[in-house]
């Protein structure tokens, strides 16, 4: 029988887990988990992804050895991990889940295949999305998923045979501890999720039969869909809990909902997350398909819009990103929404799209050193997702709708009274109702009385609203009208594009 070992990356679970089921069918299993020099020096890492990860791998740790296996967290570039382990523990075969991440992570799996010809060692690769690998075309992807998402998930095996005591304690003396990996600076994440498959389903649970009814309504909140979004995604990007869990869990809860008359709004709401569920693996596929978007346009007409290199940026630009990343910008719903994000990792999809769009638009920045600050803010980073949703919301796809969010607006239409924005902002504490979203407009005595004075205790708006937005709008107009830009975007829409259920069909 050969000896296995399971390579966990970001599926850290024993439920729907392919690869442990299969390797744990054929003989010994050894559990891996590596904290990589590459991964942890990205500009998209920070302290508090390592947190929720550690949650994560504490759970995993124990669920293993409950099953009679072990496993063993390294430190290391991974050749020469999986070196330091073969010579410890020969084992013949690797079994692990296909990633759609990075380019460190595509060219880490490159050595990782190199070292298995040489070694003679059997990587066995299974697929945890449905991101399809290789996929010649878009048409009929949905169908794909559909089927990919069919089968009920694996259950988690009954027992695993692990490797014998002794070799257990060989093994764990190269344990790597986190005080050896964690970032020097502090976890600014106090108030963020905590990981693991345990909590991922009681989160789970409690979105299904409890606070999803208004999902459909309060998403685009911050202060509804604090509670009435899934708040999965974390447990998705890590792989606390699998997307097939999901999308059967969620469709079992819509089946047993369809005879009751008064669960409406139940349904409309778990219907449209079901959507999402696929679009999800949706914009992971455009990375799969062109993994050259992590830093570069998607439609290269757009490729001189904004100055990418931040070497390059005037004193004006660098003041604007400081302020945006300071949460000092003079716009309160922005500033609130980037305040949060620095203490709890997430904030609801509206407000992304909104934070991105007055970075790309009002503020006129380059989508990537954007999109790196915020990967460093989102506990849920996903690259596939991330990379996309910066490209469309910043304009440069050139075939999706350019929507150019009103900071003001949305603070009128999502937080009307304020409440999330004095939680996030306590200089606007005592700002009245009316003025909220645009605390600059109070007369001088109101600003007193507040104790809010525009630029003092406040900044005044970093750029102009109207100003900014008339401009943006006509750079991004005038640019899509190019027959460069109209070429590119045939291009783009062919290898990337959503296609229609009818179009599937045929």
């Amino acid at each position: 029988m050969p000896r296995s070992v399971v390579w966990f990356k970001r599926d850290l679970r024993v439920a729907d887990h392919a690869p442990l089921v299969e390797a744990a069918g054929r003989g010994p299993v050894v559990g891996l988990y590596v904290h990589e020099p590459e991964v942890l020096a990205s500009p998209e890492w920070s302290p508090g992804h390592l947190a929720f990860i550690e949650d994560c791998l504490g759970e995993l740790r124990r669920r293993l050895a409950s099953l009679g296996s072990v496993l063993l967290v390294r430190h290391g570039a991974m050749p020469e991990t999986l070196d330091r382990l073969h010579d410890q523990w020969r084992f013949e075969e690797i079994w692990s889940h296909e990633e759609t991440g990075l380019a460190i992570t595509y060219a880490r799996d490159r050595r990782v295949a190199a070292w298995c010809r040489r070694r003679d060692v059997l990587w066995n690769q299974r697929p945890q999305h449905g991101v399809i690998r290789p996929l010649a075309s878009r048409d009929g992807w949905a169908g794909r998923w559909r089927r990919r998402m069919s089968p009920p998930p694996l259950p988690v095996p009954k027992s695993i045979e692990g490797p014998t005591t002794d070799a257990i304690d060989l093994l764990a003396a190269d344990d790597a501890r986190s005080i050896e990996i964690r970032d020097a600076g502090s976890n600014p994440m106090v108030e963020a999720q905590r990981g693991g498959e345990h909590r991922a389903t009681g989160v789970l649970e409690s979105f299904l039969h409890d606070r999803g009814e208004d999902y459909q309504r309060a998403m685009s909140t911050p202060v509804e869909g604090w509670t009435a979004c899934s708040r999965l995604s974390p447990h998705l990007a890590y792989g606390s809990l699998s997307i097939r869990t999901v999308h059967h869990a969620t469709r079992h809860r819509i089946d047993s909902l369809r005879e009751d008359p008064a669960a409406g709004r139940w349904r409309r709401s778990l219907a449209s997350y079901e959507k999402r569920l696929r679009w999800h693996c949706h914009f992971m596929q455009k990375l799969e398909d062109e993994p050259e978007i992590e830093f570069r346009n998607f439609n290269r007409a757009f490729d001189d819009l904004r100055e990418e290199d931040r070497s390059r940026w005037s004193d004006e630009e660098r003041g604007r990103f400081d302020a945006w990343v300071g949460g000092r910008t003079g716009y309160p719903l922005v500033d609130a929404c980037m305040r949060c994000l620095d203490r709890t990792g997430w904030i609801n999809f509206r407000m992304r799209a909104m934070l991105v769009s007055f970075a790309a638009y009002h503020l006129w920045l380059h989508w990537k050193p954007v999109a790196e600050h915020l990967a460093t803010r989102f506990l849920d980073f996903e690259a596939g997702i991330h990379y996309s949703q910066c490209q469309m919301q910043s304009g440069v796809t050139g075939i999706n709708t350019v929507r150019i969010y009103s900071p003001i607006k949305q603070a009128i239409d999502q937080d009307p009274e304020g409440r999330f924005i004095r939680r996030w902002v306590p200089e606007l504490a005592d700002v009245p109702d009316e003025h909220i979203a645009r605390p600059e407009g109070m007369p001088p005595l109101t600003q007193h009385m507040s104790g809010c004075v525009i630029g003092d205790t406040y900044p005044a708006p970093v750029v102009d609203h109207e100003t900014a937005y008339r401009t943006a709008k006509e750079r991004i107009f005038d640019a899509r009208g190019t027959s460069l830009a109209k070429r590119e975007a045939s291009r783009v829409y062919r290898k990337h594009g959503s296609r229609s259920r009818r179009t599937e069909r045929r």
